[in-house]
């Protein structure tokens, strides 16, 4: 057991093996069976989205209540081992985690029918969409945020595209500005997507 544990990747897929072991134990259980039909992909995708997003707002709130609050603290001395080695490799899943979230979000709403009604905010049907569309147009813009705002401008924060030192210093305040922003829009976001299918609008 020490040995998975001790690799990351082992410890993943040994998660994603467990899964699996649940869902069959539990379909046996319950004499379900295993049906792969469009209500289980469906299931699946949501699942997926749910994962994606935790790697997404998970590293978000690490950004935004552990990592930026807390560099003033560090010495000056330590402080490349977060902007060369931390910061990166965060960064990467940070962005691919928004990617897969706002992809398994969209083939989720195209599966169950509402993506047409959900980008249009309910407007085709009587406001049913609305909460789910609201929050889907709050994760597009957090999702525009994180590839076309925040990487960009932390590249130059974090030395990986040179520029000057006044243009770094505007680029990593640029970038905090902006990942401040989506901290704020998370939790409206987060509060429409469970409250749509959890009766938070009775």
């Amino acid at each position: 057991m020490a040995s998975i544990l001790s690799n990351l990747r082992s410890t993943v897929i040994a998660g994603f093996g467990a899964t699996l072991v649940v869902y069959i134990v539990i379909s046996l259980m319950l004499g379900n069976g295993i049906s792969l039909d469009h209500t289980w992909f469906a299931f699946f995708f949501r699942w997926l989205h749910v994962i994606s997003g935790v790697m997404w707002i998970g590293l978000l709130w690490y950004f935004n209540f552990v990592q930026i609050p807390n560099m003033p603290n560090i010495p000056d001395e330590q402080k490349p081992a977060i902007g060369k080695v931390i910061a990166p490799a965060a960064l990467w899943w940070f962005r691919w985690g928004a990617m897969a979230t706002i992809v398994t979000g969209l083939i989720l709403a195209a599966m169950n029918g509402y993506l047409g009604s959900a980008v249009a905010l309910g407007l085709t049907d009587s406001g049913a969409s609305t909460p789910i569309g609201i929050g889907m147009w709050l994760g597009a813009i957090m999702w525009f945020n994180v590839w076309f705002v925040i990487w960009p401008n932390q590249k130059k924060a974090l030395g990986m595209v040179e520029v000057g030192a006044e243009e770094k210093a505007a680029a990593a305040r640029t970038a905090m500005l902006f990942s401040r922003t989506n901290t704020l829009l998370s939790i409206p976001m987060l509060f429409c997507m469970v409250a749509m299918q959890n009766g938070g609008f009775g």
